[in-house]
């Protein structure tokens, strides 16, 4: 024991050894994160300039393409600087930040998606109530509450994290640190730490994942004794958008960090992206593709912006 030497540098290993697809890999995703960024930080600013967007529905979705353009630059940004250089190495205190700030957003995500349940439960199936249900309180509370929860539940795995040795490989099987790949070159038993993630991610998806799901069976009830086909399409257009979001997002995390260690490593990595790169970008494509609102919020600006510059 008093020979071995404690790993505080690890090496992340990229998405390809091979330099000419490493640059065409860059190109990428560097297009991909550039979108991201932009496409979400849009969003945002259409909430917040445009007064007919100043509704529960866009205030949460707003908070989502902040949360996507987060969980995307904790990753992103270093996945394309390493596609770049040799040097893949990265410190066990920055390691373990890339890990805080993963593990922060993407709980918050998911409960985010369980008030945005919620909303779409009391649009739809108690319209007349609507804005007394959602009012602009009740939105700040559930959205302080998806953001304070995020922040206890990552506290909790990055300080129970800080109880690991490294004194074998440090080779991470991954473009970016996580805790699963943590658990399996660490030194030290990290059964608790699995039971940890396991039991805590157990409890997590057993309140959220009812929270997400159980509103849509009065949902869809609702939408069936609509009787204008007009009504019908325009309630069902924003459910399966936050559906298809719901899927994909709960599909990549019981991937990554509940499906047993035997799986295959180019599987993983391709799960990976799509969670931590693909993910972020997808979302507001899937809501803003078939969204009217956002078209003409849209269309506002740029004809506010036009009547701007025409003043000039």
């Amino acid at each position: 024991m008093g020979n071995t030497t404690e790993a505080t540098v690890f090496h992340l290993t990229p998405l390809s050894n091979n330099p000419g697809t490493l640059y065409m890999l860059f190109i990428v995703f560097l297009l991909i994160y550039l979108s991201t960024l932009i496409i979400n930080s849009l969003i945002i600013l259409l909430f917040i300039t445009d007064a007919q967007l100043h509704t529960p529905m866009y205030f949460f979705l707003g908070n989502l393409a902040f949360l996507d353009m987060s969980l995307s630059s904790v990753t992103a940004p270093r996945m394309l600087s390493d596609f770049l250089t040799t040097n893949n190495s990265i410190s066990f205190p920055a390691c373990i930040m890339q890990i805080f700030f993963l593990i922060y957003f993407a709980p918050s995500e998911l409960f985010l998606l369980a008030v945005m349940s919620y909303d779409r439960f009391a649009a739809i199936c108690h319209p007349l109530h609507y804005i007394q249900i959602m009012s602009s309180h009740v939105c700040s509370l559930l959205s302080s509450m998806v953001w304070v929860f995020g922040l206890f539940y990552s506290l909790i795995h990055t300080l129970c994290s800080l109880r690991l040795t490294f004194c074998g490989s440090n080779i991470i099987h991954n473009f970016f640190c996580d805790l699963p790949q943590l658990f399996q070159i660490s030194c030290t038993d990290s059964f608790i730490n699995v039971m940890i993630t396991l039991i805590l991610g157990g409890l997590v998806g057993l309140v959220a994942s009812p929270m997400t799901f159980i509103p849509y069976i009065r949902i869809f009830s609702t939408i069936l004794r609509i009787r204008t086909k007009d009504g019908k399409l325009k309630a069902f257009s924003t459910c399966t958008s936050h559906l298809t979001v719901v899927f994909i997002f709960y599909a990549s995390l019981v991937f990554i960090y509940f499906v047993p260690n035997t799986r295959s490593l180019i599987l993983y990595k391709i799960v990976s992206v799509m969670y931590a790169v693909i993910n972020p970008l997808l979302n507001p494509l899937i809501y803003s593709v078939r969204n009217k609102e956002l078209k003409a919020a849209l269309g506002r600006t740029m004809q506010h912006i036009s009547l701007f510059q025409g003043t000039k």
